[in-house]
């Protein structure tokens, strides 16, 4: 099969489209999917700008997301046939094979239907980060109905499935951006307030908005001195979510001052540590994602697609920024 193969640490010239054993099933339980589309996120940049969490397995194929068809089931499978249409986040951090292939092969337990009004494409950007979204705002952060929510960076992966889940939820919710166009996109998914932190104090915005308390809950997507904003902008006893690793300077004293909970969202830990109930519990978000989904209850933006022979210049856009949504690698 073809595959876009991480040579080595480095930059996205490390990424090579070339020929790649195809993956054979090794359980009862195993699925082939020919894939028709992969997600790109963050943690795939940083995996090949470092080096996986496995390097004695290289090459390695990235991603971690993906959409396809069921091309062969083990004797076990009970939950799919070949045909179907499924999603998945699975893989892709240098143990086993990622979706940034032609074909993958997946346990039927960590396997979802795929969204039926979405494209494969579509389909491939939303699972990590719905699932981090979904993780962050009701395990971590335990969101209640009525609750005020900030979002940091409301256009982008993360945040823009977030301000839908905590509007859902019936939450009040807030959200920064950094310019006009992400703002219409994050009042179009609901946000009550659209903070644009280049030009207002994304701070004293919020506490004005909370009437000098604070939101009861502040999700960090952005990391560095925005996590320190969101204990400034988080009201006493209030929870603060990041799913970024904090700095040196991050300002731990104002956090302590105003007894918050925090807590790290890291939706990669049940791969990591390999916990299948954990991954169970995802796949069951994904579930109830696709059924909103489908509703109309929950919009994933695509910004862009790439042929997966041009892994290399989609890394390039993601390190870059700028744009409103999702990556994603087409393999057709």
């Amino acid at each position: 099969m073809k595959a876009t193969v991480m040579t080595a640490a480095g930059d996205p010239s490390v990424l090579v489209y070339q020929e790649y054993p195809e993956p054979e099933l090794q359980s009862s339980t195993d699925v082939l999917v020919k894939l028709k589309a992969a997600g790109i996120n963050p943690i795939d940049t940083k995996l090949r700008q470092r080096g996986t969490f496995f390097p004695d397995r290289m090459p390695a194929v990235l991603g971690l997301d993906g959409a396809g068809v069921v091309e062969a089931v083990g004797p076990d499978v009970r939950q799919f046939h070949v045909g179907d249409e499924v999603y998945f986040c699975n893989g892709g951090l240098g143990a086993h094979p990622g979706t940034y292939a032609e074909y993958a092969v997946v346990d039927e337990a960590f396997l979802a239907p795929k969204p039926a009004t979405l494209s494969f494409a579509e389909a491939a950007a939303v699972p990590l980060v719905a699932i981090t979204a979904w993780e962050a705002l009701f395990d971590r952060g335990r969101l209640q109905s009525g609750q005020t929510v900030l979002v940091q960076a409301g256009a982008g992966g993360v945040g823009h499935v977030a301000i839908q889940l905590a509007k859902q939820h019936g939450a009040r919710v807030c959200a920064t951006v950094s310019s006009l166009e992400k703002a219409t996109m994050a009042h179009n998914l609901g946000a009550d307030l659209v903070i644009r932190y280049a030009e207002v104090d994304p701070v004293q915005t919020v506490l004005d908005w909370t009437e000098g308390k604070g939101v009861d809950l502040a999700l960090d997507t952005v990391g560095g001195t925005v996590l320190s904003q969101c204990f400034a902008a988080t009201k006493i006893y209030g929870d603060v979510v990041t799913i970024l690793a904090p700095d040196a300077e991050t300002t731990w004293k104002v956090a302590r001052d105003r007894n918050l909970r925090f807590s790290f969202e890291l939706m990669l830990t049940p791969l990591l540590q390999g916990l299948k109930s954990a991954q169970e519990a995802q796949t069951e978000i994904l579930r109830q994602c696709a059924r909103r989904i489908d509703s109309g209850d929950l919009k994933i933006h695509l910004a862009q697609t790439f042929p997966l022979e041009q892994a290399a210049e989609a890394h390039k856009l993601l390190e870059q920024g700028g744009f409103l949504g999702k990556l994603a690698l087409v393999m057709e």
